[in-house]
């Protein structure tokens, strides 16, 4: 089910700001790309910018030439194989479980050639593991939970340095939330200006 959110900007700052919205990959050992999943831009002073996070993901897998293959959905517990198909392209398929329910995996079970897997989220990207080679499985392990804050120059889609993440760190649990209002509140010029923040307000359980 998707969870319904919006953004709400009450911060003193006007539309100047940027918020970028990402999550992480929970396990330490499998080192993946963060991406900036959504950038809110131009949001007025008391405007809102409504978007919804599935609870289920999209996996792709692209190469060193650019090329994607299609993508196919995916739920956390699922294991998919990523294998040749009879004529010369890759398919991914279901392969049973995960190694574990909170997790999704993917297998490069081609012959030859490493890949990138990358992960979907209401259509846009949210993580990727890079140079996956054949017999390597890559896992994903993605809780509930948003990583917001306020960055410039930072492209939704495109990996966020670790300057960005230290700066854009507030966490939002989204476990058991049916919908809610992100509120920004903070910011503005000069000597009265305070820290931005984001807040979980108006939340609908499930």
């Amino acid at each position: 089910m998707d969870i319904k959110l919006r953004f709400v900007n009450q911060s003193r700052d006007g539309n100047k700001s940027e918020v970028v919205m990402y999550q992480k990959n929970q396990l330490t050992s499998m080192a993946s790309l963060a991406m900036a999943w959504k950038v809110i831009r131009f949001c007025g002073r008391d405007c809102y910018h409504p978007f919804a996070f599935p609870a289920g993901f999209e996996v792709g897998v692209a190469d060193e030439y650019g090329n994607f293959s299609p993508r196919m959905a995916a739920e956390n517990g699922q294991m998919l194989r990523l294998e040749s198909t009879a004529s010369g392209g890759r398919r991914l398929r279901r392969a049973g479980l995960a190694s574990a329910s909170n997790e999704l995996d993917v297998l490069n079970d081609l012959g030859q050639g490493a890949v990138n897997i990358c992960v979907f989220r209401d259509g846009r990207m949210v993580g990727m593991k890079t140079a996956v080679t054949p017999g390597q499985k890559a896992v994903f392990q993605y809780q509930p939970v948003l990583w917001i804050g306020v960055a410039s120059q930072v492209a939704q889609g495109v990996a966020i340095s670790s300057a960005v993440m230290s700066n854009a760190n507030t966490e939002l649990s989204l476990l058991g939330i049916a919908s809610a209002d992100i509120v920004m509140s903070g910011g503005g010029p000069g000597e009265g200006s305070t820290p931005y923040e984001f807040n979980l307000e108006n939340i609908v359980q499930i």
